[in-house]
Parts: C-alpha cells; sequence; structure tokens
C-alpha cells in the first residue's frame, strides 16, 4: 500500500462524516421520523469546548473547614472567616431574626436539648450530608444517637442497620404519592409508615391469624462515640384495631415485654437502655400490626439530628399527612430547626420558567403548613444542587436550573426562612462536571458522592455556624 492511499482513504472517511454531519438535523439522520442514527451536526463539532469550571478554591476551603475544625465563639475558638474567601457560601434571609428561635436554643442547650429535622430527597439518602452535620453539632452542643429512622430504610447508612424479617412487612408512603392502599392521613413525622402485616377487611381469613414480625436493629462503632452513646429508644406507632405483642431485647436481654395499644394516630413506647450495648430486637406478635411510624435512638439533652430522605420526593407533601398528627410529633420532640432541601426531582419536569414559579408558589404553600404545625422552629431552605444534563457530546446544567433555584430561594425568603444556595455553593452553572471528574459526585451527574456531600456538609455547616456566631456577637 501506498502513502498516499493511506492518505485518499484518510480525506474520504472525513468527508463522509463532514457531509453527513453538514446533513444532520437535530442530531438525527432520520430527523422526520425523530428516529435513525444519532450523529453530531458540523456546528456542533467545530464548537470550542465548554471550559471547565474550576473549583479548587471552593475545595481548598472545604479541606481546611474540615481540618481546623469549626466552633462557635463562646466556646473561646478562633473562628475561621469564610467570609474572607469570594464564595457563595453564606446563609441568606431577609431578616435574621428567622433563625432565632433555633439560635436561642442552641445557646441554651445545657438546660434543654434541640432538635433538628432534616428533610430532603435522595440527595440525603445514607445520611449524607446529615451525618456530618450531626456529629459537628453534637461535638459542639452536646447530644447521643442518631434519631429518628424508618423500620424500612430504603438505603442503608454507615452506622445503622435495621432487618426486618419473619413477616410479609411493607412500607407504605405518601412523600411521592399517597399509597393507594392507605385509607387515612396518618402518615407521620417521616410521612410513612412500615407493618409487619398487611391492611385486611374483618371477613378475609388473615384478619384471624396470628402474625409475627422481627426486627433488628444494630449501630456501628464506626459512627462515633456521640452516636453510639444513646440511651433511649423510642418506638411511635398508632393505628392498629387490636393490641400487639412486643418484647424488646438491649442485647441478649430481654428489656421489656408487654402490649402496643391498639387505636390512636400516636403512641410512643419508650425502653431504657445500656449505652454502647447498640444491638437491639423487637419481636411483635399480633392480629394485627399497628402503623410504625419512626424508631428513635437518642440520648438525654444536646442536638439530636434526624435525616429524614424521601426518594422521589420534590417536597411537597405535607398538606398529604393529617395535620393534627404531624403537630403531635413536632410538638413531642420540641423540634426547634426544620431543614428543607429540595428541588432535585423537580428539575427534570420543568419546561419553561412559568413552571418554575409554579413550584416555588407550590413550595411557599408547604412551608406555610410546616410553619403553622411547628411555629416554635427555624427553618433553613437548601436549594437544589447543580445538576447535568446531556447536550450533544457535553454535560452541561440543566437550562432551567436558576429559575427554579430563584423561585424556592424567593419562596423561602418571602415565608420569612433562610436559604442556603447549594448550586452556588459548588460552583454554580456546570460546576457538576468537575465535581465529577473528581469523584464527589455520582455519574449520574445529580448526587453528591460520599465525599463530595462532605464537602458540601462542611460547607453548610461553616455557614450555619459563622451565622450563629454573628447572632451571638451581634447579641
Amino acid at each position: 500500500m501506498k502513502p498516499w492511499h493511506t492518505l485518499f482513504f484518510i480525506i474520504g472517511v472525513f468527508s463522509i462524516i463532514g457531509v453527513t454531519a453538514y446533513f444532520s438535523k437535530d442530531n438525527y439522520l432520520l430527523s422526520a421520523t425523530r428516529s435513525g442514527i444519532k450523529f453530531p451536526a458540523l456546528a456542533n463539532i467545530l464548537e470550542v469546548p465548554i471550559p471547565k469550571k474550576n473549583i479548587d478554591a471552593i475545595l481548598e476551603l472545604a479541606n481546611t473547614l474540615d481540618t481546623a475544625g469549626i466552633l462557635a465563639v463562646d466556646s473561646g475558638a478562633t473562628m475561621i472567616p469564610i467570609d474572607s474567601v469570594k464564595l457563595n457560601l453564606s446563609i441568606q434571609y431577609k431578616n435574621q431574626s428567622c433563625l432565632q428561635a433555633f439560635y436561642e436554643a442552641l445557646g441554651n442547650v445545657s438546660s434543654s436539648s434541640v432538635r433538628i429535622l432534616h428533610y430532603g430527597d435522595s440527595q440525603i439518602e445514607a445520611d449524607r450530608i446529615s451525618d456530618y452535620l450531626r456529629q459537628k453539632l453534637q461535638q459542639q452542643f452536646g447530644g447521643k444517637g442518631p434519631g429518628l429512622m424508618s423500620l424500612m430504610p430504603l438505603a442503608t447508612t454507615v452506622s445503622n442497620k435495621l432487618v426486618s424479617s419473619g413477616a410479609a412487612w411493607d412500607r407504605y408512603a405518601t412523600y411521592t404519592s399517597r399509597d393507594k392502599r392507605v385509607a387515612h392521613q396518618n402518615f407521620g413525622v417521616l410521612a410513612s409508615f412500615c407493618r409487619f402485616k398487611p391492611y385486611t377487611k374483618p371477613n378475609d381469613t388473615m384478619a384471624l391469624a396470628s402474625t409475627e414480625g422481627v426486627l433488628q436493629v444494630n449501630t456501628l462503632k464506626n459512627g462515633g462515640a456521640n452516636l453510639t452513646g444513646y440511651s433511649s429508644v423510642k418506638l411511635f406507632y398508632g393505628g392498629a384495631t387490636a393490641k400487639t405483642w412486643c418484647e424488646f431485647y438491649d442485647g441478649v436481654a430481654l428489656n421489656g415485654a408487654d402490649s402496643l395499644n391498639a387505636g390512636g394516630n400516636f403512641n410512643v413506647r419508650e425502653y431504657s437502655v445500656v449505652p454502647g450495648t447498640n444491638q437491639h430486637k423487637f419481636i411483635f406478635r399480633g392480629k394485627d400490626s399497628p402503623d410504625f411510624y419512626a424508631l428513635s435512638l437518642e440520648g438525654q439533652g444536646g442536638v439530636m439530628l434526624d435525616n429524614i430522605p424521601l426518594r422521589g420526593s420534590s417536597g411537597t407533601f405535607f398538606h398529604a399527612i393529617n395535620p393534627t398528627q404531624l403537630k403531635q410529633f413536632y410538638d413531642y420532640l420540641k423540634v426547634k430547626f426544620i431543614i428543607l432541601q429540595f428541588g432535585g426531582n423537580t428539575m427534570p419536569g420543568i419546561k419553561d420558567e412559568k413552571m418554575a414559579k409554579n413550584f416555588g408558589d407550590y413550595m411557599r404553600r408547604q412551608i406555610a403548613i410546616v410553619k403553622q404545625l411547628a411555629p416554635q422552629a427555624s427553618i433553613l431552605v437548601i436549594g437544589p444542587a447543580d445538576m447535568s444534563i446531556k447536550k450533544e457530546t457535553e454535560y452541561v446544567t440543566y437550562p432551567l436550573l436558576e429559575p427554579l433555584r430563584d423561585a424556592i430561594k424567593q419562596a423561602a425568603l418571602e415565608s420569612n426562612c433562610a436559604f442556603f444556595d447549594m448550586y452556588d455553593g459548588m460552583g454554580g452553572e456546570n460546576s457538576m462536571v468537575t465535581w465529577v471528574e473528581q469523584k464527589l459526585a455520582a455519574s449520574d451527574y445529580i448526587h453528591f458522592s460520599p465525599q463530595g456531600a462532605r464537602k458540601m456538609a462542611t460547607l453548610l455547616y461553616a455557614a450555619l455556624l459563622n451565622d450563629y456566631n454573628a447572632y451571638l456577637k451581634k447579641k
């Protein structure tokens, strides 16, 4: 073969590619039917690649804060002033008084506990972000245990493992759409509940049979001394048509054996446990199962932060829960701070700016419900992280993410809530690509990796503590 043969072959191949690209429309050879071979248009081939977002300053700050530690000024430590770095990492609000209830509770933590509920979508699943906030707050202000959890979590965490067996355990939720098997709205503080026996009708033969359900709970040592040092296990339940026998084991020792009450939509059974045992087992027996709303592992006093991940949720579900029951939970827990972290699941369905604005209105109504049911609590709304969609050969930020973020922010500020801009905090437009390349986010270009979640949690915690310090100085 002569050299010119190779040259002409290469020229021929590129000519075919060029002609094909020139006649491509919307990246399809058969664009009339929207099917065929996907092929980049000529303009896209010649297009200058989108420059990568530099997030070095953000990561350097996160590493510095994580290594040095972040403490409140009343501890006598010197804070690292994150506002000295020109990054969008501050807590935003119209008036700092919106966080006053929470900050006052932190200041009085020695005499009363501080309960924090962290609601979010799958971005906080497996205790991501929440675990770091809990760890740092409990180190600073005291507190033991991981707090509330579902008896059937969708994802395991690095610190807790729950295993249900021995019966037809099932989960019923209302945070994406209401489970049609449920004839009521008593979904509890987690917007879901679990049962070891399905709902039955009076003439159903299953209604006559006694069933046994077993739940094993293990708290792993790698969660740290504060997380494993809880002294109380609380079971929240209700709704059973008959009493349910319950045996509770702390380690291998039988700690309690009695019947759970029938009826009601808010019952609590509490067991004192030996701190550090960290292995528990429930055995339930009965002709009907209660609705188990939550299990809580907690200590006395200090900070308790509950991770409430709601996979697939847009955050617009509070209206679907019995308000009387939800208020009972908030009052009993003495909630002082509620974090609402949503928006990611809404983004793919937003087609124009009007839809983004409408979602902001939906969030405003949900916030109003929460404020009415928990008037004693401050609220922080966290906007969505950057999310990427593939455009031709590159990943870019969803076109309407910023209008959606703006609508959520407006709803928060106009509702006298605080707002944290996660999108700007991670670098803004097209920053997710860099987070993925540095193994700080998953290959779906939506979720943080555990390492990335820790860095974002560090920045969020620093912003919150910086604002708390500003409050203390002003006070």
